[in-house]
C-alpha cells in the first residue's frame, strides 16, 4: 500500500541465449510518478515455459524495495543464476532443461513488464 504511483520500464536482460550455466542479468527502471515519496517492492517472477515437470506458472526468484522521492527514477538489476531457473527432477538430480523462460518484473499494483531468454545446449 503507497500513497503514491509507480511505473516500470525499459526492461532489459543482458542475453537473450545462455547456456545451462550461465547467468542472466535483469534490469529495469522504476519511477515514483506521484507527488509523495514512497516504497515500492520490485518483484522478479520467471516461468519455464515447456519444462517437463509441472512448475509454478510465475515463481517468485527476486525482490527489493525501492525507496523513491516524488518524480524519480532509480534502475533496478537481479542476476538469475542457473539455481534459479533449475529444478530437482525424479531423482533428485538438479536439472536445468534447455528451452525458453518468460521473466516478469512488477511492484504491488500487478501491472508490470515481460520478456524472456532461452536456454540453450
Amino acid at each position: 500500500l503507497s500513497y503514491t504511483s509507480f511505473r516500470f520500464s525499459d526492461l532489459q536482460l543482458d542475453k537473450a541465449r545462455i547456456k545451462p550455466t550461465e547467468n542472466v542479468t535483469v534490469s529495469f527502471s522504476v519511477e515514483n510518478t506521484g507527488k509523495r515519496d514512497g516504497d515500492e517492492v520490485a518483484q522478479l517472477y520467471i516461468r519455464d515455459v515447456a519444462a517437463s515437470v509441472t512448475r509454478p506458472v510465475r515463481e517468485l526468484k527476486g525482490f527489493e524495495r525501492v525507496t523513491l522521492k516524488a518524480g524519480e527514477k532509480r534502475r533496478v538489476s537481479f542476476v538469475l543464476k542457473p539455481e534459479h531457473f533449475g529444478f530437482l527432477d525424479g531423482n533428485m538430480k538438479f536439472n536445468v532443461e534447455a528451452g525458453e523462460f518468460q521473466v516478469f518484473v512488477n511492484g504491488g499494483n500487478g501491472s508490470g513488464l515481460e520478456s524472456k531468454f532461452e536456454v540453450v545446449r
